[in-house]
């Protein structure tokens, strides 16, 4: 269901009281600490564990200047988007959908539809690949307790469906907060344990042989560089911050900002420490899932298994809480074409139509979990076609048409350099990934037992 494009004029909260999307899954009830809570479960979930593996293109020292990079600019650049939302709903225009934020700032139709397709690839590929991952998570454990099982991944990736069917009836994003706080926890859990993990492998009589040379080759170090940046750009992406920002009771003005602070500082914890300790032990060998790299097909697994079941268990219940909140964007459109304003939330006539259009959108980010089990391929296109538009590019071009910087000063050139800078790495970026999806493609299957790397 195509969502229209707003009138010229239609941003008045009247407004919303019609608006069905806005007033069951947008909810707008919400504290700083909840806005925290649903930023660090959009950002700092499991692909961090694919730091290590994005490392493997870049070595030590671009790999951390390019994770602090990344990190200083997403923050300036929600910051700076936060700024903008501030700005509107002091001028009685409060914005809770990014499409609706970029078409009345920018004044262009068409990019009220640019945002809803980048939008749409990713929240379609994030619940994709946190389906993926959480299957892959249950087939670690099926495998570990029964090796010679006949259970394969696409029958675990059917049973994370279901489960996800069924949570994804909580009817808005606001009813998320508790779970999303569990989902904080489960972050800094699995990322301690990791980081143990990773220092007692590399400690112990079996740890493996440490190698962090580059491709030797010129051009594949290049496209090896480019697909890390873009990985890097999807780890730390979240495309949906003014839906975020919406379901903050009003006003809204300056609590956004402490949310970005919360994040941020788990952001710090989590991410820096996986890297150094993940590359540290496994080098240019970095699995695009560092557990797989503590669990090799051969031999012993490389740190105590009590510590890695945790690990996956806990990264398994937090993809759970990822999937649902990169849903909101399309259920929050659903529910604005499907739903009743006028009659209750959990009447039948709002109910029922809830309850088929999840369960269908549910039941198709399975099926293509199950059918295309590449996810660190997947990544780093994901990466530089939808986060580096959405969250590098897009806000600093919102900020100098809302604010108007002079062009003398350092804030507009810094804005312009960040948008030339990030186009042309997300054009490389997404050449260089769609280049190692082309190299990979004689290693995929569909409905595979396996994740390819």
């Amino acid at each position: 269901m195509m969502p229209e494009p707003p009138n010229p004029a239609p941003f008045l909260e009247t407004s919303r009281d019609e608006d069905a999307g806005a007033v069951f899954v947008l909810q707008s009830k919400g504290q700083w600490w909840h806005a925290g809570f649903h930023l660090t479960t959009a950002i700092v979930g499991p692909t961090l564990l694919t730091l290590p593996y994005a490392f493997r293109g870049l070595g030590w020292g671009p790999g951390f200047l390019c994770l602090t990079t990344m990190g200083v600019v997403t923050f300036y650049s929600y910051y700076l988007m936060s700024k903008v939302l501030d700005h509107c709903e002091k001028a009685g225009r409060r914005h809770i959908r990014f499409r609706e934020l970029a078409a009345d700032v920018l004044g262009s139709g068409w990019m009220f539809y640019f945002v809803i397709f980048i939008q749409t690839a990713i929240n379609t590929g994030v619940g994709i690949g946190a389906i993926l991952l959480a299957g892959e998570c249950l087939k670690i454990m099926y495998s570990d307790l029964s090796p010679n099982g006949s259970l394969k991944l696409y029958h675990f990736i059917a049973m994370v469906t279901v489960v996800m069917i069924v949570i994804s009836q909580l009817p808005t994003f606001h009813s998320l907060r508790h779970i999303n706080f569990g989902s904080l926890l489960l972050s800094l859990g699995y990322s301690f344990l990791v980081v143990g993990a990773c220092i007692y492998a590399g400690t112990s009589k079996n740890a493996p042989a440490r190698d962090y040379s580059l491709e030797s080759s010129n051009s594949a170090k290049l496209f090896n560089a480019f697909t890390s940046i873009s990985i890097i750009a999807a780890i730390f992406g979240n495309g949906i911050l003014p839906e975020i920002q919406a379901t903050l009771a009003p006003p809204a003005t300056g609590k956004m900002v402490k949310g970005l602070v919360m994040c941020y500082t788990v952001i710090f914890i989590t991410f820096y420490s996986t890297a150094l300790s993940g590359y540290w032990v496994f080098g240019n060998k970095a699995s695009s899932n560092i557990i797989l790299s503590l669990m090799p097909d051969e031999g012993p697994s490389l740190a105590p298994t009590w510590v890695l079941a945790v690990t996956v268990i806990f990264v398994l219940l937090q993809l759970l809480a990822i999937g649902l909140v990169y849903s909101q964007v399309a259920y929050e459109i659903m529910e604005k074409k499907s739903a009743d304003v006028n009659q209750g939330m959990f009447s039948k006539r709002n109910l029922i139509p809830r309850i088929i259009l999840r369960s269908l959108y549910m039941l198709l980010c399975g099926f293509f979990a199950a059918m295309l089990p590449f996810f660190g391929d997947i990544s780093g296109v994901v990466g530089a076609v939808g986060f580096i538009p959405l969250d590098f590019i897009l806000p600093m071009l919102l900020y100098n048409k809302t604010y108007k910087p002079p062009k003398s000063t350092f804030i507009y050139w810094i804005n312009i350099s960040i948008m030339i800078v990030f186009t042309g790495a997300g054009i490389l970026g997404t050449f260089s990934s769609v280049r190692k999806l082309v190299l990979d493609a004689s290693k995929f299957k569909l409905f595979s037992d396996d994740v390819v790397d």
